[in-house]
């Protein structure tokens, strides 16, 4: 995929898109998903550690954290793409899980390793606050 300008979007303005209509009565509005950072090559999205992401011990749930990756994942394929000749979705998801947290925010971040015409990969680093790998 040639790049204009070092920009991967389809759209080659960089404003974050009004995703709150995308995320409405979904998975990411129940979890506080928000949409937070933009860039030629990159998108955020940071999410609370509270009730709705804890595991039973208090940290936040692995689940949670793959639920943000898929979410920050699936709109960045979707920004690559022409949405009016194409659709995209998830095909896999691999984890690992380096730092517990029990409170405040996590943010993933995007960046792809990979951009083909049928598949993207995606590098999806989730840190803390503190800017520490989670």
């Amino acid at each position: 995929m040639a790049l204009e300008n070092n920009i991967i979007w389809f759209s080659k303005s960089l404003e974050l898109p009004p995703f709150s209509s995308i995320s409405a009565a979904t998975m990411a509005e129940h979890l506080g998903m928000e949409w937070v950072a933009l860039g030629p090559d990159f998108l955020s999205i940071r999410m609370p550690v509270d009730h709705r992401t804890h595991q039973p011990f208090g940290l936040l749930h692995g689940g949670a954290s793959c639920a943000l990756a898929e979410t920050v994942g699936s709109i960045a394929s979707y920004m690559v793409i022409d949405p009016g000749k194409f659709i995209s979705v998830g095909l896999e998801i691999n984890a690992n899980h380096v730092r517990g947290i029990k409170s405040g925010y996590v943010t993933g971040t995007a960046t792809p390793l990979h951009l083909g015409n049928s598949t993207h990969v995606w590098d999806i680093k989730i840190k803390d606050e503190a800017g520490k790998l989670v």
